[in-house]
């Protein structure tokens, strides 16, 4: 099973070591201990406090769709060149960038500070996990 030190859960949440110990403190994450005796967050609890947060800012599309990857963020960066343009979106810890048409870009009124929504569907997704000393073994 999965565990996470104190400080990487909290560096995949996007929040100081103090905010996870307060949730660990306050039950909202199960403790668990390492065999060393630390405090950890068991993986899979970790995984269900995420899938319950509030993403923070609402979907301004007001459209139903059938991608389920809907990242709400505000523009970056917006670099709009001939026929063709870049748009940087940050939403919440992730940066996700669009190449799209310049034409595209005046349609939605994009600039930067605009909230917009990149939605995501794709046939073929990668998952790729950090290398550790135990997988070596």
């Amino acid at each position: 099973m999965t565990t996470l030190r104190i400080r990487d859960a909290a560096r995949y949440l996007g929040v100081s070591d103090d905010t996870v110990r307060r949730l660990v403190d306050a039950g909202t994450l199960p403790r668990a201990e390492d065999p060393a005796g630390r405090t950890v967050v068991e993986g899979r609890d970790l995984a269900a406090y995420v899938r319950g947060r509030d993403s923070g800012l609402d979907d301004p599309s007001g459209v139903r769709s059938s991608a389920r990857n809907r990242f709400v963020g505000i523009v970056t960066d917006l670099v709009v060149e001939g026929v063709v343009a870049q748009v940087e979106l940050q939403a919440g810890p992730n940066r996700v960038v669009s190449l799209m048409t310049a034409e595209a870009v005046r349609d939605l009124g994009l600039e930067v500070g605009s909230v917009a929504v990149a939605s995501v569907k794709a046939t073929m997704v990668t998952v790729e996990v950090p290398d550790s000393p135990e997988r070596a073994k």
